[in-house]
């Protein structure tokens, strides 16, 4: 029956228009599926590549301190730590409290050097390595301390050229520090003790205890606004989360987030692709449409009388419909199996670990993939039986 109807339609004269949209579709359907693969091959290439011991990341933020701003109070407040915990990026967020009084630093006669220093205390849960005797009471004068890594190794770089012993990770442990804590009443010492070294967070860390209590016993002040905010993030290279950050002004490590610039970046080039597509996609059915009216148009009076035959409008629809189907799946598989090409060129030609992208095309490129032959078809019917109800 479809091919004693087919002959009817007068469509001889329109056969450019026709490829055309064909052509726009196909064209389309790959930048569309193309953009969406490599999307996702964006995500899984600049993803963290360092294990991370406890399935996140922690980064720390400061106010950036630019000519205009300097000598003003660039602490975080109460809202603002609030906001940043309120991002969909970030599991949690603490601030780093410091000392708000001079504190002095000697080793006695083991290790001629002082110094003045700084002091720190933050959340245990944020610490990489805490302990059972980072703890701290009134009325104790051991304080235990929390060192940096990275400042362990800054002082045995310099230290031959003063003549100081450099030391080890565990010979730290057993140097004796006395901390000279100045304060409105006078001076008193402390003894203090390195129990353990942080690889990530670059301080001098105290418990929140002895700070709170120093802080209120020397310094005079009970609240303090920190300077520095540590997150708690599982993506450190998230782009919305570095966007807010750029956003507010806030500075961070940028060798932490790097990738996550970069990703920011392929990212709306390739949502930029996608959305031309979708575009082109528009276009092209709507280029399509134009035919099939035309079409329809000049067939009029074959159709009038295959309806006067007693052929209904709704039969009539869906057959006229189909004749195209069989060209809207050849368009599909062809731009998948284009888009199949173009990504395991990709995953050829790249210098990662094949581990990291498989060779086959992600589902949901394919469900996108039918969703499209879906939609064109939809798309045709509904078209078609709209202008033959108008002949009828």
């Amino acid at each position: 029956m479809v091919q004693t109807i087919l002959p009817l339609l007068n469509s001889n004269k329109n056969n450019i228009s026709k490829w055309i949209s064909y052509f726009g579709l196909g064209i389309g359907v790959v930048l569309l599926l193309s953009s969406m693969q490599m999307f996702i091959n964006i995500n899984n290439l600049l993803k963290e590549n360092n294990p991370k011991k406890t399935g996140f990341d922690f980064i720390s933020i400061t106010k950036v301190i630019t000519n205009d701003n300097m000598g003003k109070d660039n602490t975080f407040k109460d809202d603002e730590l609030t906001e940043i915990k309120s991002q969909p990026a970030v599991q949690d967020a603490v601030p780093l409290i410091s000392n708000q009084y001079r504190v002095k630093a000697s080793a006695g006669t083991v290790i001629p050097f002082s110094t003045d220093l700084f002091l720190e205390s933050i959340d245990d849960n944020f610490i990489d390595t805490v302990p059972p005797t980072f703890t701290w009471q009134p009325g104790q004068q051991t304080v235990p301390i929390i060192f940096s890594s990275d400042f362990l190794e800054l002082y045995n770089v310099f230290a031959p050229s003063q003549d100081l012993p450099q030391l080890s990770g565990k010979t730290i442990s057993s140097v004796n520090i006395i901390l000279e804590i100045y304060g409105a009443t006078g001076v008193q010492n402390f003894k203090g003790n390195i129990v353990a070294l942080s690889d990530r967070i670059n301080s001098i860390l105290v418990p929140k205890s002895f700070m709170q209590w120093s802080n209120q016993s020397f310094g005079g002040v009970s609240k303090v606004n920190p300077s520095r905010i540590y997150i708690k993030t599982k993506d450190a290279n998230d782009p919305k989360l570095i966007s807010f950050l750029d956003t507010k002004n806030y500075h961070l490590n940028k060798d932490k987030t790097k990738f996550g610039r970069i990703k920011k970046v392929l990212q709306n080039i390739v949502s930029a692709l996608g959305v031309f597509g979708i575009l082109v996609i528009v276009l092209a059915l709507m280029l399509f449409s134009f035919y099939l009216q035309l079409m329809i148009a000049k067939s009029k009076e074959n159709l009038q009388l295959l309806l006067t035959l007693g052929y209904s409008p709704n039969w009539l629809s869906k057959t006229v419909a189909k004749t195209w189907i069989p060209v809207y799946v050849f368009v599909v598989i062809a731009a998948v199996a284009i888009t199949a090409l173009l990504h395991l060129s990709f995953v050829k030609i790249s210098f990662v670990e094949r581990n990291d992208l498989p060779y086959f095309l992600h589902w949901s490129v394919l469900v996108v993939g039918i969703l499209l032959l879906l939609l064109s078809v939809f798309t045709n019917y509904r078209l078609v039986k709209k202008e033959l109800y108008k002949i009828v």
